[in-house]
Order: C-alpha cells, then sequence, then structure tokens
C-alpha cells in the first residue's frame, strides 16, 4: 500500500474518532448502574441483632424514571447571566427569565428590549414576527445548524438541527421594569437514525438560556452605545455661551441646573487658582482671591498645566443665578462691579471649558 494513502486513513480514522466524542457522558465504566441492592442481614432465632448504621445507606428505590449510568448527562448547568445594566433573574422557577430595570432615563424600557430583541436576531440572519396586538410576544424564525463529516469531497450531513423561539415581554405598571421570557417554540432533529421532534429536557433548557443570554448581551451592547453617543453628545455640546444675568449685566450662561452649578464651582476654582474666601448661600455668591497660576517646568514637560484666566490679581465675587431653565455666573471686581463683556470675551475660551464641566457630569 503507497504510505502516503496509509498515513492519509490513519488521520481519517483519528478524525472520525475525535467527532464521536460524546460531551455529554461520563468517561469510564458504569457498572454501578448495574449493581443490585445487597439483601437484608438475616438473624436466626435466638441470637440478638447486630447494631446497624444506615448513615450512608443509599436504596435501589431511586430513579427509576430517570437516566442512569451512560445515559446521564454531565454537562454543568446553564445559567442566565444577567450583565446587563440593572438585570437580575428570577431563580423561584427554571424558566429563561430575566428582568430588566430602568437605566437611561429617557428611553421608554420596553421599546429599548424590543429594539435590541430586533437588533439580535438581525445579526443572526433570522427573521421576528409579533404575533400580538400589544407588542408583547414574537416568534423567531428556523434557526438551522447542519454538522459534517468526512472530508471533501466526500462531505455529507451528519445531523441537522432546527429550532424556533417564542419571546414574551412582561412590564411592570410604573414601566420601569420589563421581563423576557424566552421559550422553545418548535425543534426538528435529523440524523442518521431519522428526524425526531422531541428534545432532552436539558437540551431544551440550555438553548434556551443560551439564547436568553445573547439578548442580555445585545442589551447591554445597546447600552453601551447609547453611552458612548451621550459622551461624543456631551463632547460637542456648547454648554457656556456670553448674554445677560437677570439684571441686564454681562455674565455667563451656563446650561447646568443652579443648584448643581453652585455645588462645583469650587472644582473650577480649585483648578484656575481661585481660593474662596466667603460665601453666601442664600445669594449663591461665591468671595475669591485670585492669583494667576504659575506653570511649573514639570507640568510643561508632562502637559499637566491648566489653562491661565487672563485676570488681574486680585479679589472677585461669583454670583449664580438661575435665568429660564439655565444659570447665570456674573463675575464682580472688589467693589462689586460686574466685568464688562470685553473682558468676559477675552477669558471666554478658558471660562466655557472651565464652567462645562464634562469631566464631571
Amino acid at each position: 500500500m503507497n504510505r502516503k494513502i496509509f498515513y492519509f486513513s490513519l488521520l481519517s480514522v483519528a478524525v472520525a474518532s475525535c467527532g464521536t466524542v460524546n460531551n455529554k457522558q461520563a468517561v469510564g465504566d458504569f457498572e454501578y448502574a448495574e449493581q443490585k441492592e445487597a439483601t437484608a442481614l438475616k438473624i436466626p432465632a435466638g441470637l440478638a441483632k447486630p447494631k446497624q448504621v444506615n448513615t450512608y445507606f443509599v436504596t435501589d428505590e431511586i430513579n427509576h424514571e430517570g437516566p442512569i449510568g451512560a445515559d446521564v448527562d454531565v454537562r454543568a448547568p446553564s445559567l442566565v447571566l444577567p450583565i446587563a445594566a440593572s438585570t437580575r433573574t428570577e431563580n423561584t422557577t427554571s424558566t429563561s427569565k430575566v428582568w430588566f430595570d430602568q437605566v437611561l432615563e429617557n428611553e421608554d424600557l420596553k421599546g429599548f428590549i424590543t429594539k435590541a430583541l430586533e437588533s439580535q436576531l438581525a445579526t443572526d440572519n433570522i427573521e421576528l414576527k409579533q404575533t400580538d396586538e400589544a407588542g408583547l410576544v414574537f416568534e423567531s424564525d428556523w434557526y438551522n445548524k447542519e454538522v459534517e463529516t468526512g472530508t471533501w469531497p466526500f462531505k455529507s450531513i451528519a445531523i441537522s438541527e432546527s429550532i424556533r423561539y417564542r419571546y414574551t415581554l412582561e412590564s411592570k405598571s410604573h414601566g420601569r421594569s420589563v421581563s423576557l421570557v424566552v421559550e422553545l417554540l418548535d425543534y426538528l432533529k435529523t440524523d442518521q437514525i431519522g428526524g425526531s421532534k422531541r428534545i432532552d429536557i436539558i437540551d431544551q433548557q440550555r438553548a434556551e438560556m443560551n439564547m436568553l443570554n445573547e439578548i442580555i448581551a445585545q442589551v447591554d451592547f445597546q447600552y453601551r452605545l447609547k453611552q458612548q453617543e451621550n459622551r461624543l453628545l456631551r463632547a460637542n455640546q456648547t454648554f457656556v455661551s456670553l448674554g445677560e444675568n437677570v439684571s441686564g449685566e454681562a455674565a455667563y450662561i451656563v446650561e447646568i441646573d443652579v443648584d448643581l452649578l453652585w455645588s462645583n464651582l469650587p472644582l473650577f476654582f480649585e483648578d484656575h487658582g481661585f481660593s474662596i474666601t466667603d460665601l453666601n448661600e442664600t445669594t449663591k455668591i461665591y468671595y475669591v482671591d485670585y492669583i494667576k497660576p504659575e506653570a511649573s517646568f514639570w507640568n510643561s514637560i508632562w502637559g499637566d498645566s491648566l489653562p491661565v484666566v487672563e485676570l488681574p490679581n486680585g479679589k472677585y465675587q461669583f454670583q449664580v443665578e438661575k435665568v429660564a431653565d439655565k444659570s447665570s455666573v456674573t463675575l464682580y471686581d472688589e467693589e462689586g462691579s460686574a466685568l464688562p463683556e470685553a473682558t468676559l470675551e477675552k477669558i471666554f475660551d478658558v471660562m466655557e471649558a472651565g464652567l462645562s464641566f464634562k469631566d464631571v457630569f
């Protein structure tokens, strides 16, 4: 026989052997499954019965309906993995079910979960159909999986499996919690033995949980996309502009709630050479001393120096006021005179970056 053909034959046998490994079955013999329960010890008449301890006694009157020996499925149990933000599982039933709680305040939660479900099936190239008027029950088209054997050009399909799922949403009355249940709707398997519409209960649960985990991962992905979108919008949004306060004085108009802006102004002061000497929380005025920061040699090398507010050293006042749904920040000198618009415009670039607090919110 040709040596190359002989080696090829051995390789084919090895590959075929590997393909027949059953990962559901334990490795070893199963003689224990054939063992019979020992008969009870018979004590002759007139003799005392010895002491008997039943701590480790196992009766054979168990598991007559379930799998035994090689039929036992030894795979680790599947679990629902609530990896998306504010998700939780119900441990009271074996149903593949997860609860999603509100994360994005400006998004309808049920609509967001539905879009994630549609996105996941679109990624899988599977059609999704709504089967009720309320938009709470959906069914998938067939998921098809085939296992081939042999090598080209002698390949053949050894096993073909097809599965359809039902997806059921349930929304709490307040709309801030939505559950999703995944159920295996139809199953079809074809192999060398023939066709079957029955699936092992463990395989069914694993398939349902795997599908549910795929959708949870898709929800998590959609959350991350939304967060990235919000960060980009915030990075490109103008939060500060020149305008007037309620008294008609030149001021910075900031698109942040007045209380939030008031509480975060000390962060701006700390970074830009202002030190607070006094404050009036009722009128929301900070009294500060300003000393222009001097960039150190090392800061210039490492790029850690912050932009400098081009104002003369001295005492200033920062007053925060509510203007419609925004806030105004008015700068006063030591005498209580508002700084002119020309001065505010000169230092606008530094003030705009500082008062936006983009790294805080």
